[in-house]
């Protein structure tokens, strides 16, 4: 998966942030998700790059200066959690589960 935009040149701060799954097409969806996001976030102080290979999505950040570098790599964990919550809840809607009990069954359609 390429990226839309890479790690500042030079900087002076990075991290890199591995999150592996046990199924590749699941890591798909939660790389893609995250990656439109690359170039979208406001910050003239970091940038980030998001692959993914196999079954791992790979994120770099890379920052002028600690706090940001901080609030990147914050950012961007959120950012995978929520793709995860919703690649997670589309795979269960999608295979027809019953909903978490909130007294509804959505597995059957009247």
């Amino acid at each position: 998966m390429p990226s839309r935009r890479g790690p500042t040149d030079g900087a002076a701060h990075e991290a890199a942030i591995d999150f592996e799954y046990d199924d590749e097409r699941f890591a798909r969806r939660v790389g893609e998700s995250v990656r439109v996001e690359v170039g979208e976030i406001a910050d003239d102080r970091s940038r980030a790059d998001v692959t993914r290979d196999g079954r791992t999505v790979h994120v770099a950040v890379s920052a002028a200066d600690l706090v940001a570098l901080r609030a990147g790599v914050n950012t961007w964990i959120r950012l995978v959690q929520v793709a995860e919550d919703v690649a997670q809840a589309g795979a269960s809607a999608g295979a027809g589960k019953p909903d978490d009990g909130d007294g509804g069954d959505r597995s059957e359609v009247s």
